[in-house]
């Protein structure tokens, strides 16, 4: 009798539980944002914290090649019915779970109540069991990445010092304040090449946000140009363990630190795949 209380009072746990969902973001490709969310979660699941990474660009997902993947199946195959959410989970680096990304998600808007149910109960049930779930959007605003970003505690919106990535950075942050995005919305500035241009690329942004949208951005730090990690890309590593001596490393393990403390605030009360499956479905 003791031994069957015990697991109920687990499965009361589980299901009381919610994970914290970061996502991260950025108005165009080629700023590093895969990148930043594979070595971030790596670096958090160092920390003793229960990972799940999610490569939510559903048609030009790369996650799989920096981790070092085979990934045959993913979230459009759960969606369909002929794949349980188990099938399709990797156990990556420090014991961090991934999801790869792949096509026919936004296709798949034609199905029932019963499938709508499904997916919401195999993905909820997911949630339960990790700590924080980090979601790599696709590049862009496009409806997906909104959906993602909105349904996300905390937003990670990450750029350059160029101009032409800050101002699509700018374009997505204020979609998010359009949508009335209640979270956590910070700024990184990657592939800086001094710390000084990092922070004034950061106070630009911020005054910009400010002044024109009311709002107040986070600074998430900065990481500067290294070619160590374009070695690891090569590697098909993340750079935090093909380089783990590395100044990029150091400030990643920093950035990492960082937002776990910022995600150990409650999490929204609706709870993130919820919120997804409804933009979705």
């Amino acid at each position: 009798m003791r031994n069957e209380t015990i697991h109920l009072q687990q499965m009361m746990e589980n299901c009381q539980r919610q994970a914290k969902v970061l996502a991260i973001t950025s108005g165009k490709g080629g700023v590093g944002k895969t990148n930043i969310a594979a070595n971030l979660s790596v670096c958090l699941s160092a920390s003793q914290k229960k990972v799940l990474l999610v490569d939510a660009d559903f048609s030009l997902g790369n996650l799989d090649v920096i981790m070092d993947l085979n990934s045959k199946y993913n979230i459009s195959h759960v969606i369909a019915g002929q794949k349980n959410i188990e099938d399709i989970i990797h156990i990556g680096p420090e014991g961090m779970e991934i999801i790869c990304g792949g096509s026919g998600l936004e296709n798949l808007t034609n199905i029932n109540e019963f499938q709508r149910q499904r997916i919401l109960n195999e993905l909820t049930m997911l949630g339960s069991n990790t700590d924080i779930i980090v979601i790599d959007t696709a590049a862009g605003i496009s409806r997906s990445v909104i959906g993602f970003c909105l349904a996300a505690d905390h937003v990670l919106v990450v750029t350059t010092p160029e101009a032409t990535a800050m101002t699509d950075a700018y374009a997505m942050i204020k979609v998010l304040v359009g949508n009335r995005f209640a979270g956590r919305i910070s700024l990184i500035v990657n592939m800086a090449e001094t710390i000084a241009e990092g922070k004034k690329t950061y106070r630009q942004m911020a005054n910009v946000v400010r002044r024109f949208l009311n709002t107040h951005i986070y600074d998430a730090g900065i990481l500067l140009k290294d070619e160590r990690l374009s070695s690891a890309v090569r590697m098909r590593k993340p750079v935090v363990l093909a380089h783990p001596k590395a100044r990029i490393t150091s400030s990643l393990v920093a950035l990492a630190a960082k937002l776990g403390k910022a995600s150990a605030a409650q999490p929204n009360d609706e709870g993130f795949f919820r919120k997804v499956v409804d933009w979705f479905f």
